[in-house]
């Protein structure tokens, strides 16, 4: 990341937005985009790249994990990231409300498929009308890193879990997008 890291969204902030999004004319979609960013740490370019046969099974129904191939992901970064439940829902939701099931799961008002300049307007736009400054199209996928991080010895993994989530070809690229935390740090000290 260069120059100054996007916010890190909290989990308040997090159900602020969504219940934002439920209010927009494009709801599902909205709720959708915003979701592949904070629990799945996807990209601008890789939201917009994404298709429905990357979601779904032989018989078209919404899977288990994203199957993001090399072509579709920033340097060819390719990988497996399992659906977050509420992602999940959210995408099953979407669903039936797309005619064209092989294109974009994320379209423009329009119909075609949406940009990733778009994507980062929209992101501007909908954290502009919050009042959530710092916030950009990268805040998603830096809370996701940070929540993966904080909680890897729940999950019984290591950093470089979180590495391959993200994307990142190397394990410092990985810790530059992890927010520390005051809190944390207090209750450390006082347990050395």
């Amino acid at each position: 990341m260069r120059g100054r890291p996007a916010k890190v969204i909290t989990a308040a902030e997090q159900r602020r937005i969504l219940r934002h999004l439920d209010l927009s004319p494009t709801a599902a979609r909205d709720r959708v985009m915003f979701l592949l960013t904070i629990t799945a740490g996807l990209r601008a370019c890789e939201v917009c790249a994404l298709r429905w046969s990357m979601l779904t099974r032989g018989d078209g129904s919404i899977g288990s994990h994203i199957e993001l191939p090399p072509v579709a992901a920033k340097r060819r970064s390719g990988r497996r990231i399992p659906l977050h439940p509420e992602l999940r829902r959210a995408l099953v939701g979407l669903a039936p409300r797309v005619r064209d099931r092989q294109g974009p799961v994320i379209r423009s008002c329009r119909g075609g498929a949406m940009s990733p300049k778009s994507l980062v307007n929209w992101f501007t736009g909908l954290y502009r009308q919050l009042g959530l400054q710092g916030c950009s199209s990268h805040s998603g996928r830096r809370s996701f890193i940070t929540r993966a991080a904080r909680q890897l010895h729940r999950a019984g993994g290591s950093l470089r879990d979180v590495q391959l989530l993200a994307g990142h070809r190397s394990i410092q690229t990985t810790q530059g997008y992890i927010d520390g935390d005051e809190q944390a740090q207090r209750r450390l000290i006082k347990l050395i």
